[in-house]
């Protein structure tokens, strides 16, 4: 089963010099893609002098991760796609065990590989670690990391567990299925996209999966660092607009005010610690949800409800982490 490898690119090319190698090296006759999200670096022209054999998908301007994807699909003639950061190493035989798990399941519409630091090889790296849970309110989390507490890799997660969301940063996934649900929601440009996806997808009956026999090492960051106030506002806002429109239970609108006021402490956590940007971040990522919550609640009554899914696994990873002490994701 052929693997379509897209790789998002905006003013990447120390990131395509560094890491792509690897996937070039390891792609296994599956063929490689670039989607160009109107770099106005030199990356289109070291693109064409190093990799010629490399399809490129260039698009007329920045659509960030969701847009992007959303177009530069629309070209891919595989059956499945592997939607892979730039800044992402892969390893000897990773697509092998990927494609077998989407033969054998046919339920399965994502899956994810193990994700390792890139730096520090030996622990999960942030962004999807051994993947991905949410909790009542919509709180990302993931096997290896809770929070901002990283666990090294020692085989423990090495189960096949389904998910509630699998990474972007190496995001395997049926085009059929992708298509079938809509696809990434544009209006995201970039962060928990993927988490709004699968949260779709889960609702059609579809699995979200975790191959650990693949492994790759993502550097993290290469477009929005930790520290970014950016990164801040996408998260806190993204977050909200996945209540609105993927919880279907009779309580949704209180746990968006619940989420809501959580997102105040936050807000004023980042305050006292003298993290002004973060704050206003927080302040700016609530005022653009209420700009786009008619758009929203139209998402919601458009969308798929055919199956209930169960509820979350745990109430509040903010209190089990926070106030409990629960640092990891085996102690919760």
């Amino acid at each position: 089963m052929k693997i379509a490898l897209v790789i998002l690119n905006w003013n990447g090319k120390n990131w395509l010099e560094l890491f792509l190698p690897s996937v070039v090296a390891n792609s296994d006759s599956h063929p490689v893609y670039v989607a160009d999200n109107a770099s106005t670096d030199d990356s289109l022209a070291w693109l064409k002098v190093h990799y010629p054999q490399i399809t490129v998908i260039a698009m007329d301007d920045n659509r960030g991760y969701a847009g992007g994807y959303n177009e530069a699909l629309k070209s891919i003639k595989e059956p499945l796609a592997c939607l892979l950061n730039s800044d992402i190493e892969v390893t000897p035989g990773w697509l092998a065990p990927m494609a077998q798990r989407f033969i054998d399941e046919p339920a399965l519409t994502a899956l994810q590989p193990k994700i390792l630091d890139y730096n520090n090889k030996h622990f999960f790296e942030y962004a999807g670690a051994a993947g991905g849970y949410l909790d009542r309110f919509a709180y990302p989390y993931c096997r290896g990391r809770v929070f901002s507490t990283i666990e090294q890799d020692t085989g423990q997660y090495n189960d096949r567990p389904y998910l509630d969301w699998a990474s972007g940063a190496a995001l395997f996934i049926r085009m059929d299925a992708y298509h079938q649900v809509g696809g990434m929601d544009a209006s995201y440009f970039a962060h928990q996209e993927e988490i709004d996806l699968c949260w779709r997808m889960r609702l059609w009956g579809y699995k979200i999966g975790y191959e650990p026999s693949s492994q790759v090492y993502h550097l993290g960051g290469g477009t929005l660092n930790d520290l970014s106030p950016q990164k801040t506002f996408y998260n806190f806002r993204n977050s909200l607009f996945n209540i609105v429109k993927n919880d279907y239970s009779s309580t949704w609108f209180l746990v968006l005010v619940l989420r809501m006021q959580l997102d105040g402490l936050a807000a004023v956590k980042f305050l006292v610690s003298l993290q002004g940007k973060h704050f206003t971040a927080v302040f700016r990522a609530h005022i653009s949800f209420y700009v786009h919550f008619s758009r929203l609640r139209a998402q919601r009554k458009a969308g798929k409800k055919h199956i209930t899914l169960p509820q979350s696994k745990i109430q509040s990873i903010v209190y089990e982490h926070f106030i409990i002490g629960k640092k990891f994701f085996s102690e919760i």
